[in-house]
């Protein structure tokens, strides 16, 4: 992917110190610090132009947000949408969220075990050659790294559009032992949509052409499965 950037965007990122995190793996462990509250830290992998990250930061006030991605030209324009989202809220800065440049291979030297309560992983790339099949960001080997830095409450939220990486995510969790729920191939159908639902860019482009979106939500953390054992049947009884 190669994107062109507007000149002297480094020099304007590191201007914005209120919001952009240049140097993450210098806050790993100390991300509440930072926040200057104990409230759970919800991360985007991948969180494109900030869409997604920026409008869930204003829907919900009491949770820490991190978007994260890997080039300069989408941390600045992911932080570009986080000051227009709060702006008609008084805010100059969202209080609440913090964009961070990094990759996500290196997840490990950014955040330190069970200091995130979720994982979001919007409209990844799908990798669809067999050979890339590393790649994928649910990938057993990226399922390790998430299961670390989980708390005993995470979880992981996937959305794609892509059947075959949703398939392969699917056996992916499976096979390593995380249980499902709120499965759906597609979304926008299936009456799981409501006034909260956020959507990225990518999913309002593929919406508006009639693209299936899959959604699935992976329990981690055992506290998190333990409540929704407790709860399961619930929704079967009448």
């Amino acid at each position: 992917m190669r994107l062109r950037g507007r000149k002297g965007i480094r020099e304007s990122l590191e201007e914005q110190t209120d919001l952009v995190i240049l140097d993450p793996r210098s806050l790993k462990g100390r991300w509440s610090e930072l926040f200057g509250n104990d409230h759970p830290i919800h991360v985007e992998f991948g969180m494109g132009k900030g869409q997604f990250i920026s409008q869930m930061s204003f829907k919900y006030p009491d949770i820490n947000f991190i978007g994260v991605d890997m080039y300069d030209e989408l941390i600045r324009r992911a932080a570009e949408k986080a000051r227009l989202v709060w702006e008609p809220a008084g805010h100059e800065t969202p209080p609440n969220l913090k964009v961070a440049l990094a990759n996500i291979n290196y997840a490990e030297e950014v955040f330190a075990p069970g200091e995130l309560e979720r994982i979001y992983l919007n409209f990844s790339d799908p990798w669809p050659k067999s050979k890339h099949a590393r790649r994928r960001l649910t990938h057993p080997r990226f399922l390790d790294k998430y299961r670390g830095l989980l708390s005993p409450l995470g979880e992981i939220h996937l959305k794609t559009d892509s059947r075959s990486l949703f398939e392969f995510s699917l056996n992916a969790f499976a096979d390593y032992g995380l249980q499902m729920k709120n499965i759906s191939l597609d979304l926008h159908a299936d009456g799981i949509i409501n006034e909260e639902h956020v959507m990225t860019e990518y999913e309002t482009k593929f919406y508006g052409r009639g693209v299936n979106i899959h959604r699935c939500e992976a329990i981690v953390g055992s506290e998190a499965l333990a409540r929704y054992q407790a709860g399961r049947l619930d929704k079967y009884r009448l």
